[in-house]
C-alpha cells in the first residue's frame, strides 16, 4: 500500500533562499501552462508538452525533467477539476460555483508544492541529508530530521516522486512509500465496535471511551482568539493570526491517530475485526441550530476513520461499515427500537426490557452486533485505500477521492 512519509527539511537560509525560488518559478511556469491549455482546450499531458515544452524551459529556465513535472502538474489539477465537477462537488451544472470552476485557468500559488523524481532529487538516509535541484543550481547537504521509524521505512520502503512543500516557513519533503501490507486476518473471533461522536470522539463496544471535552474546549478558545484577532485588525493581530493558523488543524490530527494507532492495536491484539459507521453525507443529512454548527463542521469523524482504515490494512485487520441508521435508539440487549429510549446525550433507557445503560457504549454494541452478522454472511472488509495523493498548490484545491466500497446493512434505513 502507499503511504506518504512527511520528513522535514532544516535548510541554511542560502539553500532556502534557493528552493524558494525554484517553487516560485515552476507555480509561474505552471500558471502559464494553465493559460495556455486553457486557451487551446487542451489538457492531454503530451499534447500540452508539445504546445508549452520548449516556452517553459526558455522563459524559466527550468531543467528538462522540471518542465516535464510542471506541465502534468498542470494536467493533474485540471483532471481533478474535472472529476470534481463530475461528482458534483462543484456545485450543479450552471450554478455560480460551477461556472466559476468553468470560466478560467487555474492559478497556483507561488509556495505550491512542486514533485521530484529521483533525477532531481537524491537521499542520504543514513547521514540525513538529500541533494536537490533548484533554479539556483544542485543544492547539496540539505539537512533534514526524521525519526528512526520513519529512517527505516524511507531507506526500505521508497518508491517514486517525492513533493516539496513550504508551510509557514517550514520546508517539508513527501514521500511516497510502497510499504507492504499483512495478510488480512480472515476469520476474526469478534469485531471491536466504535462509535464515532463529538461529546466523546470514540466509545468502544469493551467500554472503553476516549472524551472529546479537551479537544473541543481547546477548539472553542482558539475560535474566540481568532475572532478577537481580526476585530483588532492590527499587524499584530495579524502577525499573530498566521502565526496560530492550522494549530486545531495539527492538535486534532494528532489525537486523531493516537486514538487510531490504539484501536488498531487492541484489535490485532485480540484477533478481531474493526466495526465502524458509514457516516458518508452526515453533514448534509443533520440540521442544526447556528450555535452547534461551528462544532459540527469541526468534527474530524471523515480524517479518523481514514486513519483507522489504513492502520487497520496495514496491521491485517478487517473492517467493516455498517449503516448508522438507528444505533442510538436500538437496545444492545432486546434489540427494541424507539426514540424514547435515548433519554439524553449520556443516557439510554430501554422502554422495553428496562435496562440502562451509556448511550454512546450501547451505540457501539449495536454496531458491533451488525458487522459481526454481516460478517457471517460473507462480507468482507471494506478497509478502502489511503486516498491518492493531490498536487497542492492550485488556486482551487481538488481534494477528491475514490469513492470506497461499503457494506449494506439489514437494518432499517434512515437518519436518526
Amino acid at each position: 500500500m502507499k503511504l506518504v512519509m512527511q520528513v522535514k527539511l532544516l535548510p541554511t537560509p542560502l539553500q532556502a533562499a534557493a528552493l524558494e525560488a525554484t517553487l516560485r518559478a515552476c507555480n509561474e511556469a505552471a500558471t502559464w501552462v494553465a493559460q495556455v491549455a486553457f486557451e487551446q482546450d487542451v489538457k492531454n499531458n503530451f499534447a500540452l508538452r508539445r504546445l508549452a515544452y520548449v516556452e517553459v524551459k526558455a522563459r524559466w529556465n527550468l531543467g528538462a525533467q522540471v518542465a516535464q513535472h510542471v506541465i502534468k502538474k498542470t494536467c493533474d489539477a485540471y483532471a481533478a477539476i474535472k472529476a470534481n465537477l463530475k461528482a458534483g462537488n462543484l456545485g450543479r451544472p450552471g450554478s455560480k460555483r460551477y461556472r466559476k470552476a468553468m470560466g478560467k485557468p487555474i492559478v497556483f500559488r507561488s509556495e505550491g508544492a512542486q514533485p521530484y523524481d529521483d533525477r532531481m532529487l537524491s537521499w542520504q538516509i543514513a547521514e540525513r541529508r538529500v541533494s536537490i535541484w533548484t533554479v539556483r543550481g544542485r543544492v547539496k547537504d540539505v539537512a533534514f530530521t526524521a525519526s528512526p521509524e520513519q529512517l527505516a521505512t524511507l531507506a526500505l520502503h521508497r518508491r517514486g516522486e517525492s513533493d516539496l512543500v513550504c508551510r509557514d516557513g517550514m520546508w517539508f519533503l513527501m514521500a511516497t512509500c510502497e510499504v507492504p501490507e499483512t495478510p488480512p486476518n480472515t476469520d476474526p473471533v469478534d469485531f471491536l465496535g466504535i462509535d464515532l461522536g463529538i461529546v466523546n470522539i470514540v466509545t468502544t463496544s469493551d467500554g472503553e471511551i476516549m472524551a472529546g471535552r479537551e479537544l473541543n474546549r481547546s477548539r472553542a478558545r482558539e475560535r474566540l482568539l481568532r475572532t478577537k484577532l481580526r476585530k483588532k485588525n492590527t499587524p499584530s493581530a495579524e502577525r499573530r493570526l498566521k502565526k496560530r493558523r492550522r494549530k486545531e488543524t495539527r492538535r486534532a490530527k494528532d489525537i486523531n491517530h493516537k486514538i487510531a494507532k490504539h484501536l488498531v492495536a487492541e484489535a490485532e491484539r485480540t484477533g478481531r475485526g474493526i466495526a465502524l459507521e458509514d457516516l458518508t453525507g452526515i453533514r448534509e443529512r443533520v440540521r442544526l441550530r447556528k450555535p452547534q454548527r461551528a462544532i459540527h463542521s469541526s468534527w474530524s469523524f471523515a480524517q479518523l476513520g481514514a486513519f483507522i482504515a489504513y492502520k487497520a490494512r496495514r496491521a491485517g485487520v478487517p473492517v467493516v461499515y455498517v449503516d448508522p441508521a438507528y444505533t442510538s435508539r436500538t437496545c444492545a440487549e432486546c434489540g427494541h427500537i424507539d426514540r424514547a429510549n435515548r433519554v439524553s446525550q449520556a443516557w439510554f433507557a430501554c422502554r422495553n426490557c428496562g435496562v440502562v445503560a451509556h448511550a454512546d457504549r450501547n451505540g457501539s454494541r449495536n454496531i458491533r452486533a451488525r458487522a459481526w452478522e454481516l460478517w457471517r454472511r460473507g462480507a468482507s472488509s471494506t478497509a478502502p485505500a489511503p486516498p491518492p495523493r493531490q498536487r497542492g498548490g492550485a488556486g482551487r484545491k481538488p481534494g477528491i477521492t475514490a469513492s470506497d466500497a461499503r457494506c449494506a446493512s439489514p437494518a432499517p434505513s434512515g437518519a436518526e
